[in-house]
C-alpha cells in the first residue's frame, strides 16, 4: 500500500486517459490489462517519461511482465528508440511465446536494427520451445529486414524454404513481402517466380513485384506486366503503380508510353500527389519534352527537393546548363537533394572545374556532403589525375560511416582504378559488401582497364559461385577484359552461354566486343562473318572494333570495308579518318591517304589534339605530344632520349608513327 501511494501521484498523463483506466491502474496489486492498455497509450503518443513510471511500478510491485505486458513493453520502447531498454525487457521475460518475439522483431525494424532483427530470428529458428515457432508475422519483419539491408539472397531463400516447409505462404502479406525482398536482393526471377505462383494477388501484389522491375532497371517487364495488369478484373492500377511505371518510362525514354500512362491517370481519376507529379516531371524531362515537364512544374502548388531535383536534372541531361542553374539559384533553403542533382549534373557535363566550388558552397550554406554526393563528386578527381584529392574523399566517407554504402564504394573502386591506384580499388572491394553486383561489376570493369583478364574472369566465376547473377553491364565487362587480351575461346564461351545460362539475350554492346576479341586476335574474316550474322544492327562499336583490328594488321581492303560503314553512322569523327589515313600511308597508298584528309577538310573536321595530365608538387601540369611549353623542356627531352636509348640497347625496336601535325599543315 506504501509503494502504490509513493509512486501513483507521479503517473501524470497529459492526454486524456479513461477514468475507469486510472482507477484501475490505482488498486492494490497489479492490473495486467490495465498496464497492458496504459502501456498502449504511452506507446501510441510517444509519452516517454510516463511509459517509463509504469514499468517502474511493475519493477517495484516485484512483477515480472509475461508475455503480454513484455510485448508492451517492448513496443512502447522500440517506438521511443530505446531499442536497449526493449532487449532488457525480452531478454527478461521467461517463457516466452511467439508474440513475444515478434515484438522484439519488429522494434528492431522499428530503429533499421536490421541485422539485429536476423540474428534474432536465427536465435528464433533455433530455439527448442516446442510451444513457440515463427508465423505469417515473423515472415513478414524478417523479410523486410532483408528488404532494408545488403545482404545475400541466399539468406531470402532460406527463408524462402522455411515458409514453403511450415505452409506459411497461405497468407498474402507474406507472397507479397517475398516478391519485395527478391526484388531488393537482384533476384528479380525469383520474385516474379513467386509472383506466377500466387492463386491470389492483391494491389500490393502487382505493385511489388511492377515496382520491382522499374528499380532494378527491367524497364520493358515493367510496362508488360502494367499492361497485363490492366486486363485482371477486380484490381487496377493506383499512384503507386502509375510512380513506378512512369519511372520506367523515364529510364528507358519511353515517351509515347508515358503520355498514354498520363492519360490513363486523368481519365481514371486516379489522385496525382507529389510522388506521381515529382514522376511526371521527371518522365517528361528525361524524354527531352523539357518545356512541357517545366508547364508541369510550373503548375504544382506543393513542391519537394524531388521535384526541383526532377526539372533540374532534365535541363542539365540535356546540356542545358544554365537553365538548370537558373532553377536551382531561385530555390530558397535548398535540401541536400537539390544540391546533388546541380552536383551530378556538372560532372555529367564535363564542367569539373566548377563541382569543387559548388561542394564547397553547399557545405558553407551548413549541409555535409552524404553518400549521393561523394558517389557523385568522385569521377572529377578521375579527370585531374588527383589521387590525392580522391584518397581525402575516401576517408571522408569512412569517418562518416558512408564506405560501405554500395554507390560510394563503387565510385571509389572506379576512381582509384582510373588513377592507376588498383591495389586500392581492390582493398575496397575487399571490404564491402559482395552481396552487391554493382560492386562486382566495378572491380571487373577495374581489372578489365589494367588489361588483367584471368583475374576478371577468376572474379567472374567467384561472383557465379555466390549466386550473383550477372547484368549486361557486368558481361560487357568480362567480355571487354577478354577483348583487350586476344582471349577468344574464353569470350565466345562467354557470350554464347548468355542466354542459356544468365538468361539474357546478347547487346550491341556485347557483339562489338566480341568483334574486337577477333579483329585484335588477327580473325578479320572471322569478325566480318560474324558481324554479317548479327540479329541487330551493328553499331559505330562495332564497327569500330573490325576498323581497329584492320589497321592493327595493315588489312587495307577490310579496313576500307568498316571504314565506309563507320563514315554512314558517325561521319563527323575524325578518328576514323584518321585511323583509315593512316592504313593507307603504312601500305604506301598515298593517294588514298590524301583523299581521306581532303574529304575531312572539304568537311571542316580537324583533329583534337589529345593532351594528359600530371599530379606534381606545384599541381595538376597538362601537355601535348611534343610539348615544349614547360621551361624545363630540354631536360625532359634530354631524359626521354636516355630512357629510349636504354630501350634500343635491350632490344626493343621502336615504332615510328606518322607525323600528324606534319600531314595536316
Amino acid at each position: 500500500m506504501r509503494v502504490r501511494n509513493l509512486v501513483a501521484p507521479t503517473l501524470q498523463f497529459q492526454t486524456p486517459v479513461n477514468g475507469n483506466l486510472r482507477q484501475r491502474l490505482s488498486r492494490p496489486g497489479v492490473d495486467f490489462a490495465a498496464y497492458g492498455s496504459a502501456i498502449q497509450h504511452c506507446s501510441d503518443r510517444r509519452l516517454v517519461r510516463q511509459g517509463k513510471q509504469l514499468h517502474a511500478r511493475l519493477i517495484l510491485h516485484s512483477v515480472i511482465p509475461d508475455n503480454f505486458l513484455a510485448s508492451k513493453l517492448i513496443l512502447f520502447y522500440s517506438k521511443s528508440n530505446h531499442a536497449r531498454e526493449a532487449r532488457n525487457v525480452f531478454d527478461a521475460t521467461p517463457h516466452k511465446n511467439t508474440f513475444t518475439w515478434n515484438a522484439m522483431l519488429l522494434g528492431y525494424s522499428f530503429n533499421g536494427m536490421f541485422r539485429h532483427a536476423l540474428n534474432l530470428f536465427a536465435s528464433f529458428t533455433s530455439s527448442t520451445d516446442p510451444n513457440v515457432s515463427p508465423d505469417n508475422f515473423t515472415i513478414s519483419c524478417v523479410l523486410k529486414s532483408l528488404a532494408s539491408s545488403f545482404f545475400s539472397p541466399r539468406l531470402a531463400k532460406e527463408v524462402h524454404c522455411l515458409i514453403l516447409r511450415r505452409g506459411l505462404d497461405s497468407d498474402i502479406f507474406v507472397p507479397n513481402a517475398l516478391i519485395t525482398c527478391y526484388c531488393r536482393c537482384d533476384e528479380v526471377g525469383l520474385a516474379r517466380h513467386v509472383f506466377d505462383g500466387m492463386s491470389e494477388r492483391d494491389i500490393v501484389t502487382w505493385n511489388a513485384m511492377i515496382g520491382g522491375y522499374s528499380q532494378r532497371r527491367f524497364y520493358d517487364e515493367c510496362k508488360r506486366l502494367y499492361l497485363e495488369m490492366l486486363n485482371v478484373s477486380g484490381v487496377a492500377p493506383n499512384a503507386v503503380t502509375a510512380v513506378s511505371v512512369m519511372q520506367a518510362c523515364g529510364q528507358s525514354m519511353d515517351l509515347a508510353f508515358g503520355i498514354e500512362l498520363h492519360r490513363f491517370v486523368k481519365e481514371k481519376g486516379i489522385e496525382i500527389d507529389v510522388s506521381l507529379s515529382n514522376a511526371l516531371v521527371a518522365m517528361y524531362a528525361k524524354c527531352g519534352s523539357l518545356d512541357y515537364a517545366r508547364e508541369l512544374f510550373e503548375e504544382m502548388c506543393e513542391k519537394d527537393d524531388v521535384t526541383y531535383g526532377s526539372i533540374i536534372s532534365g535541363y542539365i541531361g540535356y546540356g542545358f546548363v544554365d537553365e538548370a542553374m537558373g532553377i536551382f539559384r531561385g530555390v530558397e533553403n535548398a535540401g541536400l537533394n537539390v544540391w546533388n542533382a546541380v552536383v551530378s549534373g556538372m560532372v555529367q557535363n564535363k564542367q569539373y572545374e566548377g563541382v569543387f566550388d559548388l561542394v564547397r558552397e553547399m557545405q558553407g550554406s551548413g549541409l555535409s556532403p552524404n553518400a549521393v554526393t561523394l558517389a557523385s563528386v568522385l569521377p572529377s578527381f578521375s579527370y585531374f589525375s588527383n589521387l590525392r584529392g580522391g584518397k581525402e574523399v575516401h576517408g571522408y566517407a569512412i569517418r562518416r560511416g558512408y564506405e560501405k554504402n554500395v554507390y560510394v564504394a563503387t565510385s571509389i573502386i572506379d576512381a582509384y582504378a582510373k588513377l592507376g591506384y588498383i591495389h586500392g580499388a581492390r582493398r575496397v572491394f575487399d571490404l564491402s559488401r559482395r552481396s552487391s553486383l554493382i560492386i562486382w561489376t566495378a572491380i571487373m570493369s577495374a581489372y578489365a582497364a589494367h588489361g588483367d583478364a584471368r583475374l576478371v574472369l577468376g572474379l567472374y566465376a567467384q561472383m557465379l559461385d555466390e549466386g550473383i547473377r550477372p547484368d549486361p553491364v557486368t558481361l560487357t565487362s568480362v567480355l571487354t577484359a577478354c577483348s583487350h587480351s586476344g582471349m577468344v575461346d574464353e569470350a565466345r564461351n562467354i557470350f554464347n552461354s548468355m542466354p542459356s545460362k544468365c538468361g539474357i539475350q546478347p547487346l550491341v554492346e556485347h557483339y562489338a566486343c566480341v568483334v574486337g576479341v577477333l579483329s585484335r586476335a588477327g580473325k578479320l574474316s572471322e569478325a566480318a562473318q560474324f558481324i554479317s550474322e548479327m540479329p541487330i544492327e551493328p553499331s559505330a562499336k562495332v564497327w569500330g572494333a573490325l576498323l581497329h583490328g584492320a589497321s592493327v594488321y595493315g588489312d587495307v581492303e577490310m579496313g576500307k570495308f568498316a571504314c565506309d560503314r563507320l563514315l554512314e553512322i558517325e561521319p563527323e569523327n575524325t578518328g576514323n579518318y584518321m585511323i583509315m589515313a593512316n592504313l593507307y600511308s603504312h601500305a604506301g597508298k598515298w593517294e588514298q591517304a590524301d583523299k581521306v584528309r581532303e574529304r575531312m577538310k572539304e568537311i571542316g573536321l580537324q583533329k583534337v589534339r589529345g593532351s594528359s595530365w600530371i599530379e606534381t608538387s606545384g599541381g595538376l601540369l597538362s601537355f601535348i605530344a611534343k610539348d615544349v611549353s614547360n621551361k624545363r623542356s630540354d631536360e625532359i627531352y634530354a631524359l626521354l632520349e636516355g630512357l629510349l636509348g636504354l630501350m634500343r640497347e635491350e632490344g626493343y625496336i621502336l615504332q615510328e608513327e606518322l607525323d600528324y601535325e606534319k600531314v595536316f599543315s
